[in-house]
């Protein structure tokens, strides 16, 4: 497995890229990751012109402590490679990864991560500085999932769309985020599919859009379901989601206590030479630790330790 660099995603923020307020709003808000939107959110006849507006908030306002990251039109459209060749030679080092649509298939992030390989070299930018990530959102990139996570060296992050994959499965769209009388969760399989073809291949996997800002109980509901299923964040189209995602996808604090605790007193079982300790009227061995362990690696990535 190769090694990704890992990025706080617990909230992914969706800013319209058209839209000069939204961007200065965003940069001020606590939140880990903010993408500025160049598809959906931006009409077509707007499109060419968000690309500088794009390029102007990355270079001009202050990210501090946030993931930059540029939402492009897929590979099918005629703004694709613009969106790419416009943003990284206007933005160069002020972006950390790319966000592509519609990914049905490896020849989509091939052509993409070419075009970085050559905008990098062109422009003297780190290679494989650029992350990439990548949007899940109809049947055919959800069957090809495994094939489209391994390739790319880029590639950082797997994020399901349900509501264009919805549509190319034949899903209502009255039952995206809301109640529905199916029995059980619609999205079961596709989330964990998805997530496990993202964790076999190092990747994040990161939940997508609730639509119906108003539903808090919903969204958490949806976020809950995501994290239990091992993805690590969750998109928010709203700033009232954000602190509801931050929430949900950060280890508890007295968790953290705990395996701090664990690790501490198993280490030294293994220096006396034993492989398993007893704790707290549990038995603690090489895999519990591996479990812990990843607690303890998202509250380092997430500040919330003193490490």
């Amino acid at each position: 497995m190769q090694k990704i660099k890992k990025r706080p995603r617990r909230c992914q923020l969706a800013v319209p890229g058209s839209s000069v307020k939204m961007l200065k709003k965003a940069s001020s808000l606590a939140v880990d990751h903010v993408f500025l939107d160049l598809e959906d959110a931006v009409a077509p006849n707007a499109k060419v012109d968000a690309r500088k507006m794009v390029v102007d908030a990355l270079n001009q306002l202050d990210w501090t402590g946030k993931v930059r990251c540029v939402r492009i039109n897929d590979c099918t459209t005629e703004w694709c490679y613009g969106d790419v060749i416009e943003v990284i030679e206007g933005a160069k080092n002020n972006i950390d990864t790319l966000m592509l649509t519609k990914v049905r298939s490896v020849a989509d992030v091939y052509f993409v991560d070419t075009l970085l390989h050559q905008l990098e070299k062109k422009l003297q930018l780190p290679p494989n500085g650029i992350g990439l990530e990548i949007l899940i959102e109809d049947v055919a990139g959800l069957m090809n999932v495994d094939a489209i996570a391994g390739a790319s060296e880029r590639l950082e992050c797997l994020i399901f769309g349900m509501g264009d994959y919805s549509a190319s499965h034949g899903i209502d769209a009255r039952y995206i985020g809301g109640e529905n009388p199916y029995p059980g969760d619609i999205w079961h399989y596709a989330r964990f599919k998805m997530t496990i073809a993202a964790q076999a291949h190092g990747l994040d996997a990161v939940d997508g859009p609730f639509p119906d800002f108003s539903n808090i109980s919903g969204y958490k509901r949806e976020a809950e379901y995501a994290s239990i299923l091992g993805m690590v964040g969750k998109w928010a189209i709203h700033p009232s989601q954000i602190e509801i995602a931050q929430k949900t996808f950060s280890p508890d604090p007295v968790e953290i206590l705990k395996a701090q605790k664990l690790i501490e007193v198993y280490d030294i079982a293994l220096a006396k030479g034993d492989g398993a300790v007893k704790i707290d009227g549990a038995m603690i061995d090489a895999a519990s630790i591996r479990m812990v362990q990843q607690v303890i690696d998202k509250a380092k990535l997430y500040g919330m330790t003193n490490d």
